[in-house]
């Protein structure tokens, strides 16, 4: 059955909350019963260890699962772990892993069962009525496949036949600028820089990317402030520092591996700070899994000292507030300030002093929602603290104001000199395997002058000088029929971009839309006129080429450099690696193209040789990637020098938002991950930490908030976005959850809210999408046919 509003089936209007008056079902499974409680278990521990164990048992390669958690993470000969970017533990620890970590490594081993059978029995229009997970569910991508409009159905393809059709399409578009090429931060090191070197031989810089929606606003501020788009610490310095503050991050969730950092931190004393409009459990206490003496015993271990409940954009406020307490501190005591640091490495601080002094009180907790008494608490505890690590992570980045707050960081360092020396330090939390490993090795549409000059001088290559499109400029550019053909190595982009509507649209309106995947999803059915879908080997699989078992690097978010290599035969025969395929396409792009693509194919070690010689430090590649822990690339700002114009780190002066009260009875909304999910990978529809159990189409709201609207724990609700353009957004059937949060903010999940964050709605400091500060309201659900 469809509905006359718009002809989809109920089934996916429903799953999108497009229904007035019915509940809406999310991208989870199908929803059935659900539950809330608060949650007051230590993270970790034993809850952890139960899930893990489901986790096993559910796999569909039981064996495999138990072999993965052996040997990820491991440096001699193991695969790195495919979720986030916490770095492996350098004293050789034999568990290095997580719960999160489990979870993503056996959804990848799940036998291929995306068939050339499959896709004869399901077409597209059927497909896209089933839930984000269960179109993951069917297990891996078998072989490639291309869309046949005339069954609406995916059929089999030739590799050969594939790259034809890519070749011929890119060939035959009358600008290299027509195309656009997106990268999730999934792919290693190798497959990146011989993605960009094909994208830059073909001639663009249309380089979309998932730093352009997560981390884009923490490399555009530190490099600014300190000459790096990177954080300067490494694991060392988080056994050294005296205080850890966590800014707009839940630990326990989106890096489970912090919280053995954490708690070690804590035995040695350590301030351990927690900055967040949602309290998580993450900020409380840990059991660390593999730590079996305290697992026997139940023994806990604090991970936060101290929560500071910031309102929904109020970070930046926050820290001007911790500032201007320091610098009245050093009134009357100067020694507070490092001196000696200010004089002679940094630039503009007698203007930001004065910046500091003229912003009143009032404003800094109105602008934040602390309290000037909590302020002034934790400025003491900075004050109290010889070194002090901040991290952060999408909590703060996805604001319209996400670069000037990290600059306030850099700030608030600087002035205790809090920068290139051990223990402390800015430390941005980057959330996929290999996110930063794909900036570092050339994936950017805004490369600097001096990476292309390398790139052309190496390769031989002509590269493109003009900066590309990044993500929402490709989305843009594809509605008005300016970009035609959209390639996307990895990633769920139609689930991770905002306005999934425009998105959608976008897509449908190229010629040819082709995703390099390892399992089903949405992006696969929302495609071009024409689309390809080519199966990928995962870094779980083996990866044979004709010199032998190959591995493949990564960097993790603290610029460590290591091979992983995968641990079984892969899930198909009919698979092929990221390089391969890359090569595949860039063979048959530019038929008369001087780059040895099979040579490199054949040996990874060769592509290696090649950008050793373009990227700075990557000096003596293959042999250091070989070390048992791999290499740190260098990190200047660490040495305290500064490639800025001044040659100095650099204060900043921004002016406070004035958008943290939206006014008229509104919310600000921040989207958020559950603990089972990963990304837009969706494993379940509970959230254990946040104590929620069999849902997702929820919304987290402050108690007084819901008792002014008349709404009960999970009364049904609208929320409709109110975005920068003027234009509404409304998804229907949520649920009303009390939580502990501040008045006036609110939370959801992601990738279901993230249709509420309008095309228009991106930062001007970043471009990035404000999906961590959209405006909302919430009201009791409509019936169907009630005046909207």
């Amino acid at each position: 059955m469809t509905s006359p509003a718009d002809g989809r089936p109920d089934a996916e209007r429903r799953m999108l909350g497009g229904a007035p008056g019915e509940p809406a079902l999310g991208r989870g499974p199908a929803p059935g019963d659900y539950s809330r409680h608060d949650y007051h278990h230590p993270a970790a521990g034993w809850g952890a260890s139960r899930s893990v164990a489901h986790v096993l048992r559910r796999a569909g390669e039981p064996v495999e699962g138990l072999r993965a958690l052996l040997v990820m993470n491991h440096e001699d000969g193991g695969f790195d772990c495919p979720g986030c970017a916490w770095p492996d533990d350098p004293s050789g620890l034999r568990l290095d892993i997580c719960e999160n970590g489990i979870k993503h490594a056996t959804w990848e081993l799940a036998p291929a069962k995306a068939d050339r059978d499959f896709f004869a029995a399901h077409t597209v229009a059927e497909l896209s009525q089933w839930s984000d997970h269960d179109l993951e569910a069917v297990g891996r991508l078998a072989e490639p496949m291309a869309y046949d409009p005339g069954s609406d159905t995916y059929r089999p393809i030739s590799w050969e036949d594939a790259f034809a059709l890519v070749g011929e399409t890119l060939r035959g578009l009358d600008s290299p600028h027509r195309a656009a090429f997106y990268t999730s931060g999934r792919l290693g090191n190798e497959a990146t820089f011989l993605y960009q070197l094909w994208v830059r031989e073909y001639g663009t810089n249309n380089m979309p990317d998932c730093s352009n929606m997560c981390h884009e606003a923490s490399g555009r501020a530190l490099t600014a402030a300190i000459g790096t788009g990177k954080g300067t610490v490494d694991l060392n310095d988080w056994e050294q520092a005296d205080a850890i503050w966590l800014m707009g991050d839940n630990a326990a969730t989106n890096a489970p591996r912090m919280l053995t950092w954490l708690a070690e931190a804590d035995r040695r004393g350590a301030q351990l700070i927690h900055v967040n409009p949602l309290i998580e459990a993450a900020s409380r206490r840990t059991i660390v899994p593999h730590e079996f003496i305290d697992m026997a015993t139940f023994r806990t271990t604090r991970t936060g000292t101290m929560n500071v409940q910031v309102r929904i954009g109020g970070d930046l406020a926050l820290m001007r507030g911790v500032a201007k307490a320091v610098l009245e501190r050093a009134e009357q005591t100067p020694e507070v300030l490092d001196r000696d640091f200010i004089a002679r490495y940094t630039h503009g601080f007698e203007e930001y002093r004065a910046a500091v002094a003229a912003t009143p009180w009032a404003d800094l907790v109105s602008g934040s929602g602390v309290e000037e008494q909590a302020i002034r608490r934790l400025a003491d505890s900075y004050l109290a603290s010889e070194r002090v690590i901040i991290a952060w992570c999408l909590g703060l980045t996805q604001h319209e104001h996400g670069v000037d707050t990290i600059r306030e960081i850099v700030n608030v360092l600087m002035l205790r000199g809090n920068l290139g020396r051990e223990g402390a330090g800015p430390c941005p939390v980057r959330g996929h395997s290999n996110v930063q490993g794909n900036r570092t090795c050339g994936v950017n549409n805004r490369p600097d002058a001096a990476f292309l000059d390398r790139l052309a001088e190496v390769c031989g290559i002509d590269p493109p000088r003009e900066p590309g499109l990044g993500t929402v400029g490709t989305i843009e550019a594809m509605r008005r029929g300016e970009v035609k053909v959209f390639v996307a190595l990895g990633g769920n982009f139609a689930l991770a971009t905002p306005d999934q509507a425009y998105t959608f649209e976008a897509l449908r309106a190229c010629e040819l839309t082709v995703q390099v995947s390892t399992k089903l999803n949405r992006s696969h059915l929302v495609h071009g006129r024409r689309a390809l879908i080519l199966p990928c080997l995962a870094r779980t699989d083996e990866d044979h080429q004709a010199g032998g078992v190959q591995g493949v690097t990564v960097e993790d978010s603290m610029s460590m450099v290591h091979i992983s290599y995968g641990m079984k035969p892969p899930a198909s025969p009919h698979l092929r690696s990221e390089c391969a395929i890359i090569a595949g396409m860039a063979e048959a792009t530019l038929p008369g193209s001087r780059t040895p693509w099979q040579d490199y194919v054949d040996d990874y070690d060769r592509v290696r040789d090649t950008m050793a010689r373009v990227l700075d430090g990557f000096e003596d590649f293959n042999a250091r990637a070989r070390h048992p822990h791999g290499f740190r690339i260098r990190q200047l700002a660490r040495e305290r020098v500064f490639l800025t114009a001044s040659g100095r780190a650099e204060f900043a002066c921004p002016p406070l938002p004035d958008d943290t009260d939206p006014g008229e009875g509104r919310l600000l909304l921040t989207t958020v991950r559950s603990h089972d999910q990963f990304n837009t990978t969706i494993y379940s529809n509970d959230d254990r930490y946040r104590g929620v159990k069999g849902l997702r189409t929820i919304v987290f709201m402050n108690e007084g908030d819901m008792r002014e609207r008349g709404l009960g724990e999970f009364d049904l609700v609208d929320i409709t976005s109110i975005s920068r353009d003027g234009s509404r957004r409304t998804v229907h059937g949520y649920r009303a959850v009390r939580y502990e949060i501040p008045p006036g903010c609110a939370a959801g999940y992601m990738p279901e809210l993230n249709v509420l964050c309008g095309i228009a709605d991106v930062s001007t400091q970043s471009a990035q999408p404000v999906t961590k500060h959209l405006v909302v309201e919430v009201t009791p659900a409509r019936e169907t046919g009630a005046p909207g």
